[in-house]
């Protein structure tokens, strides 16, 4: 598929997301510490025009009060949530005809872009068609619309341990070898000792059984209504789905990690375990996870490493040797080099194709509840 058909189908992912939502959702904010969704409408055009334009066409801007508006999403501290109204933002038919005549403006220059922005471009609002459903999924049920979520048969969860015997980790994407962000290079190898890690993703049954015997509090995608436990799913709730993934906060999962006298696993000991994996319930595949059962395991004897959920790592989120940030994009990683978020690896149902790569890296603080996260367990070699 041609960049510039990669580039379309990808607007049709975010055109897609929008199209779920009642009108009047559009200057809600469904989590307090994001911009309220209208500023997603023109996030993405402002980042495609400010990339595109200053980097490469050299050319003036038709509206630059937008262009610096839609510029920037936000990552503020805990307890620092924005404080505007939705009377502070502009009309949806003001975002909308921005929207159009950016695409046109660009769309008639396509030939004339480096393949390495298109890239760029791309894989930005992929990653916003899955940061959306996020923030969608916080939203009343009356305020969009989908398919209701069908209750899961809820089959019990054995999760052994695999053993992943000594050997090397290769991290990392050579440079050259077609497109990665600049966290991803370049490629190298981490010796892993041997270790055992869990068969399957950690289930909300096993979940549920560690808050039911510590008092832990429940995740955020669970509810308790009438004493008994429900997942909100995204459009509806249903019972919770014992043999599904829990979705819990790298705090949460380091808990119950400790709990259990077991680990979360580094992401070389990730990417060793992964070797071999195929993606499950990716790529927009569905709206809702799957049973953690629901696929054979990879070669080692691990399932699901790709999809069906991110995974935490230990791995706190740094640079490899060698680092050079994008030049057009300084900050896109080097802003989080700050010892408090952590890698986050695999993919959700909501991940696109080109973002399950092996090399591909994701990142959220510790206390971030809304990710499609989940996680699994390593007992380490004494």
């Amino acid at each position: 598929m041609s960049l510039s058909s990669s580039l379309n189908q990808a607007r049709s992912q975010t055109d897609s997301m929008f199209s779920l939502l009642d009108p009047d959702a559009l200057y809600s904010r469904p989590v307090a510490d994001r911009h309220r969704l209208i500023f997603y409408l023109g996030h993405v055009e402002a980042f495609d025009w400010n990339l595109f334009a200053r980097h490469a066409l050299d050319l003036p801007p038709f509206h630059p009060t937008f262009d610096r508006l839609f510029a920037f999403g936000i990552d503020p501290e805990p307890g620092k949530a924005p404080a505007d109204t939705p009377a502070d933002w502009p009309r949806e038919s003001e975002i909308r005809d921005y929207a159009a005549r950016t695409r046109a403006t660009l769309d008639a220059a396509l030939d004339r872009l480096p393949q390495q922005l298109l890239h760029v471009a791309i894989e930005h609002r992929l990653m916003h068609a899955e940061t959306l459903a996020y923030l969608f999924h916080n939203l009343a049920y009356d305020s969009k619309r989908g398919p209701t979520p069908a209750p899961s048969e809820n089959s019990p969860v054995s999760n052994t341990l695999v053993p992943i015997p000594a050997g090397p980790a290769t991290l990392g994407r050579p440079c050259g070898d077609g497109f990665g962000w600049d966290n991803e290079f370049e490629l190298h190898s981490v010796p892993v000792p041997a270790f055992k890690i869990s068969k399957f993703k950690i289930s909300n049954g096993e979940y549920l059984d560690y808050v039911r015997s510590t008092a832990a509090p429940a995740p955020h995608f669970w509810i308790e209504r009438n004493g008994r436990w429900r997942l909100r799913a995204m459009f509806g709730e249903i019972p919770l789905p014992l043999d599904w993934p829990v979705y819990v906060t790298h705090r949460e999962a380091s808990a119950y990690a400790r709990h259990r006298g077991l680990a979360l696993p580094t992401e070389a000991q990730f990417q060793r375990a992964a070797d071999g994996s195929s993606p499950v319930n990716a790529n927009f595949d569905g709206w809702d996870p799957v049973p953690v059962t629901a696929a054979d395991p990879n070669p080692r004897g691990v399932s699901q490493l790709v999809g069906n959920g991110w995974e935490w790592t230990s791995t706190l989120f740094a640079p490899f040797a060698g680092f050079e940030p994008f030049p057009f994009y300084p900050g896109y990683s080097a802003d989080f080099f700050d010892n408090r978020h952590f890698v986050m690896k695999g993919g959700s149902p909501r991940t696109a194709a080109p973002l399950l790569r092996s090399s591909f890296r994701n990142w959220f603080r510790a206390d971030y509840p809304y990710v499609y996260a989940g996680f699994r367990l390593v007992e380490n070699a004494e």
